[in-house]
């Protein structure tokens, strides 16, 4: 097509008529791949003669299509592909067009030459660094100006590059002593331009200083002058001439804009690379800190202390990202002991003047209280907000002041006394609850170290009933919200009076009818730790009905998921209260998910048309929806032993299950299939609406639920164990089970955690369907031996051991079928090899019985009829079941130990067990003893001022590093064989499976030693001659032990017999 044609073609696309515009997108979408369309997209934007809204269609035509192609990819087809000539072309050409295009047309084409540098640099685009230096060494500004950003988007490809880092050390040498010296000429200029060429700058600096700071940046000779410009932009006075009046766009501007990069490059150098005190004794960048915390830091304390002076007397307006920056700064310089003897003498002044004005109700928080309150819950009372606002900011700093440094927890109390003194003393007309506000923050803030504090904690019950109590009854919506954040704060405090303890509750519950929606949320929020009090939880179930109302009510208007925490730990707690009204609350729960999935909306085809706050109210939708459906599976398990219950809610969440599988929400797929599980498997059956769902759930499957194996596992499993009569009947659902498992098995998007899973269900459908899926034994086996056969074919342990057991599984479903097929494929040596190798790894109790159990299943079939490579290793199978045996009382020990942990009473347990927990508490371990003190509240002393402060989880940074640098020291000794020895028993200790607890199967009700007991009696009756060959090479011992086993065997078949009697 002619360029002239193509023309045509993004004029039409800005075309009223519908029809005229689509038709033209269609062929623009046809012309994707023809030879020449890019170039002559280049040549119509970079014409000054072309109209700007064909400019500006071309270019994004032009974006899209390198976004989409310009990546070398096997699977694009090949008319897709830009040829070598048109890259080349373009590669040339870029630069040169981003000079000649005006900022709209520009912005599209800055993305293009990322997309390109971060494809083809350095290999493929050897000469852009060359073509960069001639734009900065131009005398056009404007050209400069492209210059710096081509060298920005260079920059970003390293940003957060963690390998192939080589080309960043010439990227600095070449072009920073350059662009320094622009910028320090820039820096006393008043003009928009200057900033917005400053911002790109220093935006080149931070891209190279995110994850490494090189030693030609860490040398003086570069640190000074790039210090001395960050520090001069930090202290310029911003331009008056032609400022926004709007707080907003004000923030936006080119010169704060420039001034915050300044900042944030200055923060990054301090924060990663410049504090001692976040360094590792191992780390390269020590020896730098320590010089840099005295000589450097200093000064960048004193030009933002000069700038908070300036913004305290009115002097100066700060951006409320400079003012989050400056935050931080102050939160790092507090542990450094050099750093913190500079702001100690101006802690006092920082603490008023800085933190204080930041924490208050602010006009712009009532604004947005009034105007949009769900998004102040948002803002201000969701804890997932982001950590960007000044005010989180300005609460770090002063808590870990407080936290360490005593002289500054004791001016935050003294400045709060003061502020809640003078609020208590002056008259109505008089009283600032806008700074009363501001305190109790600061106190809520500091409540977890007040509680740690025991001489402190005594105080707080009549600060609350002094300060607190009375904002519940405030005119002022924000202190009442206020109020309930600060029981929620200090909901761990053990109130003397009881009667303050049922004042909190009470004020809560009116708090919950509030007509402000930020009152209802804090109000909802604080009565969840509330349930811990006895009394409380006494007093909270006649208004169970209401309360859950009110939290679902809630949730309809604002979706935080926080407040589903708080439904699902009221259902948890109150289930068997909840029970009488369980179905409406569940109708209303799902009415809740579906309304907010509805809000979701379809998804937009791509990202271009969504904004930043779409994405996050998405996500918060999303969130939230995952909470009810948290609920809802909390709801089904903690009604459980009510089935006609149960029914009910099963049919109520029925359009949850199939909205969200027939919509294909993936975000919501996983706990779509929680409550499915829990349907199933607290119901012990399938009802006719859930097998409708099964279908479903197979659809899904195959459509686009292939990655969430995992999370399907354990509903297809309960189908299977509870549905097991339509299992060993129904052929259509035995193939569907034997789909899954051959898609999951031969999947190349799929690994080893989705194929384990993959020979769980083979499992559990050989175990539950014994002798009623024969045709399915032989494929089973061909897909796990596709792995298991080679030698490197299979990575992990526990694919192995799963693997392995399928096998073993098919060998208890029938012996003498699998055992031939083993030896019809030549698979019968190296399965043995490998089942006996790793007899260690099946350390679980379900491990130890399937393996007991498939050997029982060999010893029974006639010597004479096994193969003959296991012929010769026959007495090598009664080895196996002792070794089994052997293993099993300790696997039967450590299962006891989690089902004690996770409060599960066994069905061989006996009542009387439970008086064992009770010596086991008195018998705590001195770990236990310790923890348990801990909690119970240890004075926590303050640092010296001399002293430096390390966040917590330095000491175990430093033990990594010091671990990372012993491995590095002994294999430049030549060492390496003992590392790799200590890596192998690290790998050996991390090989143990976790005994699965929850795992039920049709095993569990086989007594191992009676299967045992029978097979090897009935074999030395029936057939001496393999009795006599399988025990022939056993030892004295090994005798003595199989004789062990028989009589446990004898005892548990009599005890057994004993007990069904009893019940019958």
């Amino acid at each position: 097509m002619d360029i002239q044609a193509l023309y045509s073609l993004f004029q039409a696309t800005f075309q009223q008529d519908t029809n005229v515009r689509m038709q033209a997108e269609l062929q623009l979408k046809q012309l994707e791949g023809t030879q020449g369309t890019l170039l002559s997209s280049m040549q119509i934007i970079g014409s000054e003669e072309s109209d700007m809204h064909v400019r500006q269609a071309a270019s994004i035509y032009f974006k899209n299509a390198i976004k989409r192609y310009w990546f070398e990819s096997e699977s694009a087809p090949e008319h897709l592909k830009i040829s070598e000539g048109d890259r080349d072309t373009i590669k040339s050409n870029i630069l040169q067009l981003l000079a000649s295009t005006p900022p709209v047309v520009r912005t599209q084409l800055i993305t293009v030459l990322g997309v390109i540098l971060a494809n083809d640099f350095p290999a493929k685009y050897p000469g852009y660094p060359s073509q960069v230096q001639a734009l900065l060494q131009s005398q056009d500004p404007k050209i400069v100006y492209v210059g710096l950003v081509a060298l920005k988007e260079l920059t970003r490809v390293y940003k957060f590059k963690v390998s192939d880092r080589e080309p960043v050390e010439e990227i600095i040498a070449t072009f920073f002593p350059t662009i320094q010296q622009i910028g320090t000429g820039l820096v006393s200029a008043n003009n928009v331009e200057a900033a917005e060429m400053l911002k790109i700058i220093f935006k080149c600096y931070h891209h190279t200083i995110q994850l490494d700071l090189s030693e030609r940046l860490r040398d003086n000779s570069s640190l000074v002058p790039w210090g001395t410009l960050f520090i001069q932009m930090v202290e310029k006075p911003v331009p008056t001439e032609g400022l926004p009046t709007d707080l907003e766009e004000l923030e936006k501007h080119p010169w704060w804009k420039a001034k915050r990069w300044a900042y944030q490059c200055l923060n990054r150098i301090y924060t990663r690379y410049g504090n001692p005190t976040a360094l590792t004794s191992e780390s390269k960048f020590k020896a730098f800190a320590t010089g840099f915390v005295h000589n450097f830091a200093p000064n960048i304390l004193s030009a933002y202390m000069k700038q908070v002076e300036l913004w305290v007397a009115k002097q100066a307006w700060l951006s409320p990202r400079v003012l989050c920056l400056m935050g931080n700064f102050f939160e790092e310089s507090v542990k450094d002991k050099h750093m913190w003897s500079l702001m100690k003498p101006h802690s006092e002044t920082l603490i008023t003047h800085f933190v204080f004005p930041q924490l208050c109700f602010t006009q712009a928080d009532e604004a947005l209280w009034i105007d949009d309150p769900v998004e102040y819950v948002h803002a201000k009372i969701d804890v997932l907000e982001d950590f960007s606002s000044p005010s989180t900011a300005a609460t770090n700093f002063m808590t870990v002041m407080a936290r360490y440094r005593q002289n500054a927890f004791m001016q935050v109390l003294s400045l709060v006394n003061n502020v809640l003194q003078k609020y208590n003393e002056s008259p109505a007309e008089a009283k600032n609850p806008r700074e009363k506000d501001g305190a109790l923050v600061m106190i809520g803030a500091l409540a977890p170290l007040i509680l740690r504090k025991k001489s402190l904690a005594q105080s707080m019950e009549p600060f609350i009933v002094n300060h607190v109590f009375p904002e519940f009854k405030s005119q002022f919506p924000f202190l009442r919200a206020r109020a309930c954040e600060m029981i929620n704060h200090f909901s761990e405090l053990d109130f003397e009076d009881s009667n303050n303890v049922a004042i909190a509750f009470t004020s809560l519950m009116e708090s919950l009818r509030d007509s402000q929606l930020p009152v209802k949320v804090t109000a909802a929020l604080a009565l969840r730790p509330m349930i811990r009090h006895d009394d409380v939880r006494e007093a909270m179930k006649p208004h169970l009905q209401f309360i859950m109302h009110e939290l679902l009510s809630i949730t309809n208007q604002i979706d935080v998921d926080t407040l589903s925490e708080v439904m699902d730990e009221f259902v948890e707690v109150f289930a068997q209260d909840l029970a009488p009204f369980a179905v409406q609350l569940c109708e209303q729960l799902r009415d809740t998910f579906l309304r907010i999935c509805a809000d979701m909306g379809p998804s937009a085809d791509g990202l271009e048309d969504v904004s930043d706050r779409a994405i996050d109210e998405a996500s918060d939708k999303t969130m939230a929806a995952m909470g009810v459906l948290k609920t809802m599976g909390t709801l089904i398990l903690s009604l459980e032993s009510t089935p006609e219950v149960l029914n009910q809610l099963e049919i109520a969440l029925l359009p949850v299950i199939t909205f969200t599988l027939q919509n294909a929400i993936i975000d919501l797929f996983d706990g779509v299939f929680e409550i499915i599980d829990s349907c199933t498997f607290s119901a012990k059956a399938i009802s006719v609406n859930m097998w409708g769902v099964f279908e479903l759930i197979y659809k899904t499957f195959k459509e686009s639920a292939l990655d969430f194996m995992e999370e399907m596992l354990p509903s297809i499993d309960n189908y299977i164990s509870y549905g097991k009569e339509v299992f060993c009947t129904n052929e259509n659902v035995q193939h569907t089970i034997y789909d899954i498992i051959e898609t999951v098995m031969k999947s190349d998007r799929l690994g080893e955690n989705d194929r384990v899973c993959a020979c769980k269900l083979a499992e559990s459908f050989m175990l539950n369907c014994r002798g009623h899926v024969d045709k399915y034994v032989a494929p089973i086996l061909n897909l796990i031996f596709h792995y298991l056969a080679p030698e490197e074919g299979i990575q992990t342990v526990e694919f192995r051991v799963q693997a392995t057991e399928v096998v073993m599984n098919a060998l208890y479903y029938n012996a003498p079928v699998t055992l031939r097929l083993l030896e019809e494929n030549g698979w019968t040596q190296r399965f043995f090899e490998v089942w006996f190798a790793n007899l260690d790894k099946f350390s679980r109790v379900h491990d130890k019985k399937l393996s007991i159990f498939a050997l029982c299943a060999i010893i029974n079939v006639p010597v004479e009829q096994l193969p003959a490579t296991l012929q010769s290793a026959w007495p090598q199978v009664l080895n196996g079941i002792i070794r089994n045996f052997e293993g099993l009382p300790t696997a039967l020990a450590k299962r006891k130990e989690m089902e004690k942990m996770y409060n599960i009473i066994s069905d061989d347990e006996d009542e009387d067990d439970e008086d064992d927990d009770d010596e086991d508490e008195e018998g705590q371990t001195a770990l236990e003893k310790a923890l348990a003190s801990d909690e119970e509240g240890i004075e926590e002393d303050w640092v010296d001022d001399e002293e430096d402060v390390y966040d917590e989880g330095h000491e175990y940074l430093e033990y990594l590093a010091q671990q990372a640098a012993k491995k590095s020291a002994a294999k430049e000794d030549g060492e390496e064989e003992d590392d790799d020895a200590e890596e192998d028993e690290d790998e050996d200790d991390a090989d143990d499976l976790e005994e699965e607890i929850y795992f039920e199967s049709p095993l569990d009700d086989l007594d191992p030693y009676v299967v045992f007991g029978e097979v090897f009696t009935g074999l030395q009756q029936h057939n001496p001659a393999s009795y006599n060959e399988l025990t022939k090479a056993l030892t004295a011992e090994q005798q003595a032990y199989v004789m062990h086993l028989l009589q446990v065997a004898k005892a548990n078949a009599e005890a057994a017999t004993e007990a069904a009697a009893g019940e019958a």
